[in-house]
């Protein structure tokens, strides 16, 4: 386990299903995520049964508030790969009433020291809706600096949004 201020992260498996089912359909929580095809609560047990170990390049942690070790979120480094150095960083929180208190910024700080440290990684990355603004504080919160804009690359009611790419260094964590 990964300890951070007021979060732990840790690895998840197949007992994590009902809390990744349930966040996945509730339309609040996906709002500017890319909404997976809806899957039954087995489908999704299944799915995180068979998944590979955390490796290098897909590393999958579950985020746990530390007051009361609720299951409240997940974190995720992709795609790294040594000779690059370079990770792609995807998080959310799923439970709502965990919402504002700070538990986003910890587990991204948390895992980007993990990422620069232990992984050492280069830089991380990560694209954000423009109209994610609460989600975009806290990258910028945690050091993160806009480096492009993607076009009207997410659909979402019918409108077409931009995305920010966002980069970090290591000596750019706060």
């Amino acid at each position: 386990m990964i300890r951070g201020t007021s979060v732990r992260l840790r690895a998840m498996g197949a007992e994590d299903a009902e809390s990744l089912w349930r966040w996945n359909h509730d339309p609040e929580v996906m709002r500017w995520m890319e909404n997976p095809h809806p899957q039954t609560l087995s489908q999704v047990r299944d799915r995180l049964a068979a998944r590979a170990a955390n490796a290098y390049d897909d590393l999958l942690l579950g985020v746990e508030a530390l007051a009361d070790g609720v299951l409240i979120g997940l974190v995720a480094l992709r795609e790294a790969a040594p000779e690059k150095g370079i990770a792609s960083l995807d998080i959310y929180l799923g439970e709502k009433e965990y919402w504002g208190r700070g538990h986003a910024t910890d587990a991204m700080r948390t895992v980007c020291r993990y990422g620069f440290g232990d992984m050492r990684l280069h830089k991380i990355e990560l694209t954000v809706v423009t109209e994610n603004h609460a989600a975009r504080r806290v990258y910028e919160k945690v050091g993160f600096m806009e480096e492009g804009r993607l076009r009207r690359c997410f659909r979402r009611d019918g409108q077409w949004y931009d995305r920010y790419a966002m980069g970090l260094f290591p000596d750019e964590l706060r």
